[in-house]
């Protein structure tokens, strides 16, 4: 049986969402971003945030099955904050503290609501980066 989906936000630094990535990529899960793009592109100081959403049961792959699919709002260089999907093992999500009170956890959720997603914030960046002159970029 896949355990109840957790109604909360969890909160992590950014060498925490890069072990958490790499987890994913390691196992093959779907909705993960690329670990060099995120130590390219993630504030290095930053706090970004992981809210389950979807519970999936992956029968062709018992042995990395129950996933718990959670959106994630990151924090970018920028000062942005981006977001994107991370595929994440309950036991892995349930090892994570619980630090957020309910009214930070409620902020957090409607941000997510209004964020870019991680794809149109690399469009606009590289967008922004070809139009800009070279001697500008210097």
């Amino acid at each position: 049986m896949t355990p109840a989906l957790p109604r909360t936000v969890r909160a992590v630094d950014t060498d925490q969402l890069l072990d958490l990535e790499q987890e994913a990529a390691t196992g093959r899960f779907n909705q993960r971003l690329p670990v060099a793009w995120l130590r390219e592109h993630l504030a290095a100081e930053a706090t970004h945030y992981l809210l389950p959403t979807l519970a999936q049961r992956l029968n062709h792959r018992p042995e990395v099955s129950p996933q718990w699919r959670c959106q994630l709002l990151m924090t970018v260089r920028t000062g942005e904050q981006i977001w994107g999907l991370l595929d994440i093992l309950p036991d892995t999500f349930d090892k994570l503290p619980e630090t957020l009170d309910a009214a930070s956890k409620k902020d957090i959720a409607s941000r997510m609501e209004q964020a870019v997603t991680q794809r149109e914030w690399a469009e606009r960046m590289t967008a922004d980066a070809a139009s800009t002159p070279l001697l500008a970029r210097r």
